[in-house]
Parts: C-alpha cells; structure tokens; sequence
C-alpha cells in the first residue's frame, strides 16, 4: 500500500510539471500585438476658393515587435473625423508582416469631405485642430508554420494639427491604442450569447 501511494504521488508529480511546463510554453509563445502609429501627415491650412476640394496625406507606421510569429493583415479601415464629421477615409489593401519587422504603408492623397472641409481648415489655421483617427482590420498570427483565427482589432488615436497643417507633437508621430470600446463591445456581444 506504501508503494501505491508514493507511485501515484510520483504520477501527480510529473503531470502537475508537465502542466507547468505546458503553461510556460504557451505564455512564451502567445503573439504580441502589431503597433501602429501615424507619421508624416500633412493637411493644407487654408481653403482656396477656385479649388474648395482638397486632400491630405500620411504614412501608417505598422510594427510587428514579436520575434516568433509573422502577420497576416486584412483590408485596413483608416478613418478620420473631425468632431463627429467625417474628414476621409481610405483602405490599406491586405498584406503580410515578417516577424520582427516594421512596414511602412505609403497612402496616396486622401480626398477631404468638403462639407467639414470650411470648418477644420479655420481651426488648423488657429493651431487648434484635432482629428480622430479609428483603425480597423482583421489579423492572423502564424507561429511556427501554423496561421492562427482571424482577430478583429480597432485602434485609435487623437492627430493634434498645428498651424502649418502637420502633427503638433514633438516626435511627430501619433500611436494608435486598441479601443476600450470595442473591448467593451464585442465581449458584451459574446457574453449575451
């Protein structure tokens, strides 16, 4: 009976390290978030009445700091609103991130709402101006030769414009941050069902 007993606490032993090594394992290998970030972007700061129509541009800075899995982008939604105004929104078509990598997603002119157009260029001509920016895409982590589920993410930030049409902060750049909203949304969503 003495034998049995320390061969099933031995059995408990071993199954409780594999757990261990098991949780460990999985913690190591869990996907980091890509980072996104906006640079470079430039608006004009007035209206010219023979051409009200008018347009800006920005580089979206993606970064993908894990050093075990590469991504996989869907179509990406960049929105940008001026109070509750639409300002313009374009797509970033889909494409893949290596692991430990940054990509930089040039985007061609962006085509300003020219119903918002009067009011923002007043407040950047002021320095006051502030758009917010909404990111949304659908991603795959792929770790070791296997592609996980598709995770949809949103992002946003607050662009600060200063007089001269560009970002006001000093480092010139706006970081992204995963929306608590929809954090709030989607798990709503899934614990009513």
């Amino acid at each position: 009976m003495c034998e049995t007993k320390h061969f099933h606490l031995w059995l408990l032993q071993i199954i409780g390290l594999l757990g261990l090594l098991a949780l460990c394992f999985w913690l190591s290998l869990r996907p980091k978030e890509p980072n996104f970030a906006i640079i470079d972007f430039s608006i004009p700061t007035s209206v010219s009445d023979e051409n009200p129509r008018a347009t800006f541009n920005y580089v979206l800075q993606v970064k993908n700091s894990d050093k075990e899995s590469s991504i996989y982008y869907d179509d990406i939604l960049l929105s940008f609103k001026y109070k509750q105004d639409m300002v313009g929104n374009n797509t970033i078509p889909r494409f893949d991130q290596g692991k430990d990598n940054n990509a930089y997603q040039h985007v061609p002119t962006v085509d300003i709402n020219p119903l918002v157009w009067r009011a923002l260029a007043k407040e950047i001509s002021h320095g006051t101006a502030k758009l917010y920016v909404e990111l949304i895409t659908s991603i795959k982590y792929k770790t070791w030769g296997i592609k996980s589920k598709h995770h949809k993410v949103k992002y946003q930030g607050v662009l600060p414009l200063g007089s001269d049409g560009k970002i006001k902060d000093k480092k010139k750049r706006v970081k992204l941050y995963r929306s608590k909203k929809w954090k709030i949304r989607t798990s709503g969503f899934l614990s009513a069902n």
